[in-house]
Order: structure tokens, then sequence, then C-alpha cells
């Protein structure tokens, strides 16, 4: 049994919190078994390993969350990585092409995708311990785990069995699919359940051999180096479209424990342990409302029902929880640059941005590096930085010249030059860059760990 954890979308739906660099996945909101704070990632990692099936298990991510997700899970993850961000069709394609080809796993061997913003508790894992057994035992292609509709609601697909209904004591037996929906609206959604229908957990058990043969009938690379390569020619489209509806040998399965979607805020809402996270207060006069903010300044709620207040350097939301359809369309719109980043060595936060009279641009970040790491050794081609060193101590390289820096210290860094910074203490500082244009992918990275940085640079 080999599984693969979805984990490279952008999840923007708990906006302002997430956004295209941060994805929802990578919140730290729920609370762990000691009372830490924990992202959905890690909850599901955590669980694995409790499960005895973290060693089955691998990471598919885009290269953009690479850095956040070893900060969550440790370098040690063992990852398969997309070049970008394509839906989940490509992402498992990639997936199986990785499996077949670099880690040498057999063909008949039984592959399980899973997303990682599902919340389940420990019978989770019993169901996909017993998914390889019924997957060989099934007579179809493809088996997924579909769970009874507590509600009908446009937020999940619909799986409809072949039988009218599960009967009480059929347990994990699988059924033919005869019919599959995604999303529909709630009146249709309503009617899928009198026929029988469960929702679809986005759950898939195959043979390695079915999605490889799927790539050769389509043309496509079955090695992982050169559908890497070719990766931005693959559909950006979801598993469910590319495969899920086109094949004709489907079956399901039910999961009769606890499983919800931490996609949307209302879902979320349910599964938090704390009415507040972060400055303000809720008075007493409101029901049901929560309150996360990650700024510096303090919001008050006071006097609403069944509401979500979350403000980020992205932006502020006051929300009821059942408006996420409405949210969804709002978020679609929406295409700012992120605000705020997570990354490896720490997290950075823009907190001004302008056009100056001279009509060069500018942005302002405060950055804060963890005792012990370092930023990249990059350069840039069309802006210029300035450092200002708020607090803490470390060592600079600048142009294979290195120093120590410390609280007080301005750092002028020329476009082109090549500069990096290891945090000594925990580093606070003010880095304002200026340019004719300042872009997110302006920067080309020549070293990522402090040792790969001083082993090629002839340090002065």
């Amino acid at each position: 049994m080999k599984i693969i954890l979805l984990s490279g979308g952008s999840g923007k739906r708990l906006w302002p919190l997430s956004n295209r660099n941060r994805a929802k996945q990578y919140l730290s909101v729920l609370q762990g078994p000691g009372g830490e704070m924990e992202s959905m990632l890690q909850r599901l990692w955590r669980q694995l390993d409790e499960a005895d099936l973290r060693e089955h298990t691998r990471i598919a991510t885009c290269r953009q969350q690479v850095e956040l997700l070893q900060r969550q899970v440790g370098t040690k993850a063992p990852l398969v990585i997309e070049p970008e961000q394509r839906d989940t069709f490509p992402a498992v394609a990639l997936a199986a092409a990785y499996l077949y080809s670099i880690a040498g796993v057999s063909l008949t061997e039984t592959v399980i995708i899973m997303p990682v913003d599902a919340y389940v508790e420990n019978d989770f894992f019993s169901c996909i311990r017993g998914l390889p057994k019924l997957a060989r035992e099934s007579k179809s292609d493809l088996l997924m785990v579909g769970t009874s509709p507590s509600c009908a609601t446009d937020q999940y697909g619909y799986i409809v069995p072949e039988a009218n209904r599960f009967h009480e004591d059929e347990g994990l037996l699988d059924r033919k699919i005869r019919a599959f929906k995604e999303k529909p609206h709630a009146a249709e959604a309503r009617k899928l359940i009198e026929e029988g229908a469960l929702w679809n957990l986005g759950i898939y058990a195959f043979q390695l051999d079915y999605i490889i043969s799927l790539l050769m009938n389509r043309g496509l690379p079955i090695h992982y180096e050169e559908l890497y390569k070719q990766y931005a020619k693959m559909p950006k489209a979801s598993f469910e479209a590319e495969v899920t509806q086109k094949s004709s040998s489907r079956s399901v399965v039910r999961f009769d424990g606890e499983w919800k979607d931490l996609g949307t805020w209302k879902h979320l809402s349910e599964n938090i342990a704390y009415d507040q996270l972060g400055l303000g207060s809720i008075s007493e006069d409101c029901e049901a409302s929560q309150l996360i903010n990650e700024l510096d300044i303090p919001i008050s709620v006071i006097g609403l029902s069944n509401v979500i207040v979350a403000a980020s350097p992205d932006g502020i939301l006051v929300t009821s929880k059942h408006a996420s359809s409405e949210l969804d369309a709002k978020l679609q719109a929406m295409n700012e640059r992120p605000k705020f980043e997570e990354r490896r060595w720490g997290h950075a936060k823009v907190i001004d941005s302008a056009l100056l009279a001279s009509g060069l641009h500018s942005v302002t970040k405060r950055i804060f590096i963890a005792a012990g790491q370092n930023m990249s050794y990059q350069m840039h081609f069309k802006r210029n930085e300035v450092w200002t060193i708020l607090s803490g101590e470390g060592l600079l390289l600048l142009n294979e010249t290195q120093r120590m820096v410390g609280p007080g210290d301005a750092v002028m860094i020329p476009e082109r030059s090549r500069h990096a910074l290891r945090a000594i203490t925990d580093i606070e500082l003010i880095e304002v860059q200026t340019g004719k244009q300042i872009e997110e992918n302006d920067v080309i990275r020549l070293g990522i760990s402090w040792e790969e940085i001083t082993s090629q640079s002839t340090i002065v």
C-alpha cells in the first residue's frame, strides 16, 4: 500500500488567513492533543504516525509550498514535488509516475489518494487499512470512499451507488457506482440523498497500473522527470473530472465514522476549541461567534451571532457562517498579492506598498528569521533592497563577503548582488524594496542551506 497526500492546492477559501502562498492546510488553527496549535497537515501527519501508516505515505505538493510544508512536518517527510499548481489530476498523475519510475513500486501495488483537509478520528485509519484488500477483491478499476450525508449541501461531490441504499449490516462492502455529481445545488443534492447518495470524501484506491496505463493511452510520459518537464501541458483539471466521471469501472465503499471537511469557515468553526485567537474580545451577548486575529491591533465583536471574524495582513473578513457560496464567489474575483508569507526560515509581512513620485515602486516588509535558520543565497535583477536590523544578531553574506550584523545596522543590497542572512539569535528586520518593477518571481536562488551556501562560496 502506498498513500499519497494531496497538499499542493491554493486553498484560498479560508481568506484572509489563507492565500496563494499560505494554503488553508498550513494554518495553525486546530488544537493538538497537548493543547498546542497545529495545522490540518500536521494533524493528519501525526495521526498517520499514530496509526503506523506514515512509512507508507508521501506528500504531493507544488514547488512553491515545499519550504512551508517542511517547516511544519520536517525535512525528512518524503515528497513528490510538482513544478506548479495544476489541480488534482496532474498531481495524481505525477505522483503515479514518481512511484513507478523513481520509487520502483510494483504496478500491482494499491495506491490510495487522500486530501489533507479532512477532520477525522482514529477509526478512519482502520478504513484506510482495509482499502487494499477491498480494491483487490473489487472488480472495479477505481474504488472510492463515501460517507452518509448529514445535510444537503453544495460544498461536496455526491456518489450514488447502484443499490438503492447501503444496509446497516453491510460494513465496508463496496457497491458499483451508478452516478457521480460534483457539488450540485441544494435541491439536486436533496434528491440525490433520497436516492441513497453518499458524500464523496475525495479518497481513491487503485492499482498503480491503472493510472500508468491511462497516461500511456493519452500519450503522456510515465517517467517522473519527463512528465515534470511537460507538466505545463497537463490539463488544469480535477481527478474527478478527468478520471472518476469518465471511468466505467468504479465502486464505492461507505465509511460510517466521523468525517468533516475543514475547507470552509463554517466547517472549520465547528471544530476549533476556542472562541478567540489573537488580540480582541467577544462580548457576552454574542452567540456561536468566533474571532481569529493575526493583526497587532485589537478587534472587538459585539452583539453578533453565528459569525466568523478573521483578520490578517491580507484583509479583514466578517461573515455569517452560512455564507460559504457567496464568499467563494467573492474569492474567485480576488487576485491580490499576498501580504503574509510563512517560510522555511520564519515569516514576512508586507506593511506598506507605494508608487513613489520618482516612478519607482516600493514595498516594505517586516521579516522574522528564527535562530539557526537562514534566507537562501539569492539575487534580484529588478530591485534594490535596504535591510534595517531591529533586533537579534546574524551573519550577513553579501557578494562573498561575510560580516556580523546586529540592532541598528543598515545593509544596502543593490540589484544583482548575491546575498544571504543567517540568524544566530532570532532576528527581526525591515526590508525596503525599490525598483521599476517589483515581482515575486524576480529571484535567482543560488543556495538554500547554509552548508550549501558556504561550501560553494569563497568567503572573505
